[in-house]
């Protein structure tokens, strides 16, 4: 149940990322290099469920 929630809250994560920086990039108010890093943490995100999938 707890690995279930995480990948959840990790999936969410990733999400929220993607969307604060395309909402961000149309309001012209995100740096490159801050959505970059956003963009980043997302994919570590992402990257965290997948090696949890794996592990399986």
């Amino acid at each position: 149940m707890a690995k279930n929630i995480t990948k959840i809250a990790l999936k969410g994560v990733a999400l929220a990322m993607g969307v604060a920086v395309i909402v961000m990039s149309t309001l012209k108010t995100l740096d490159v290099n801050t959505g970059v890093s956003m963009l980043g943490m997302g994919l570590a995100a992402l990257a965290l469920v997948s090696l949890q999938d794996d592990a399986k």
